[in-house]
């Protein structure tokens, strides 16, 4: 009953949504001209295909989102294992990091790594964009983690000592897979936070998504066409990563 009441608030909310852009768009005095987009994403030259400077736009905000994804996974791993670590001086290293990252804006991170940090260690546009939102979407996925791993219970380490698993088998089979288990959905919220901050790269000159519909507006004036075609690429990347983490999410609730 309630799975049918919420498909039904869901259906009445899509369709006055709909019928809500429906009506703005009649009433919008614009000149829609869609026609002019498409050849932004690919076109066909002489029956050979050519991406469009939009669709390879996509392409440079998926590399930069994919690899920084996975170094910002693996920094937020690592510091979230340093604040939980017997060693002082470890903790006091990660909490520095977490806290100064989390309370400074991602914009002047990026902008102090491309200005003074890039040029006194030859870094590239690219590399300074990927190491800035690294360290960003780390910090916040080192806490989710670490609160993963304090919620589970103490039993399930003793229990582990008690058969005679080292330490690494300890976190490697018991308490990673119950941790992740946990923090899943909240690291699947930043994963698609780093794909839409992601764009914040475009003011160090990179020609990502956003970039490149900036240059197409401010030349053809086609404003509000380039916009939503961009909010549709963002949209169908960040839905892509939700439903596979969604599955892996599934899967794993299976086969626990």
């Amino acid at each position: 009953m309630k799975h049918k009441k919420n498909i039904l608030a869901a259906s009445v909310f899509t369709a006055v949504l709909i019928l809500a852009v429906v009506i703005g768009y009649k009433n919008l005095s614009y000149n829609w001209q869609w026609y002019r987009v498409a050849p932004y994403f690919f076109s066909f030259e002489n029956g050979r295909f050519v991406a469009g400077v939009l669709l390879q736009g996509v392409w440079i905000t998926f590399k930069i989102s994919a690899i920084s994804l996975v170094l910002a996974l693996v920094t937020g791993m690592v510091s979230a294992f340093a604040r939980l670590s017997p060693y002082v001086s470890l903790r006091v290293l990660a909490w520095c990091y977490v806290e100064t990252i989390r309370n400074t804006p991602l914009l002047i991170q990026i902008f102090v790594i491309y200005f003074v940090i890039s040029p006194v260690l030859d870094l590239s546009a690219f590399t300074s964009a990927v190491i800035a939102l690294s360290l960003f979407e780390g910090a916040y996925s080192s806490e989710i983690i670490r609160s993963g791993i304090i919620n589970i219970p103490k039993g399930q380490f003793e229990a582990a000592q008690s058969i005679g698993l080292p330490v690494f088998a300890t976190y490697y089979k018991v308490v990673v897979p119950q941790m992740l288990r946990q923090t899943l959905p909240m690291l699947a919220g930043q994963s698609v936070s780093l794909i839409k901050d992601s764009a914040l790269v475009s003011t160090i000159s990179i020609y990502d998504l956003t970039m490149q519909g900036q240059k197409i507006v401010s030349e053809t004036f086609l404003t509000f066409e380039i916009w939503f075609a961009v909010a549709l690429c963002y949209l169908s990347i960040t839905a892509t990563l939700s439903f596979i983490i969604r599955r892996i999410e599934t899967r794993m609730r299976f086969v626990n």
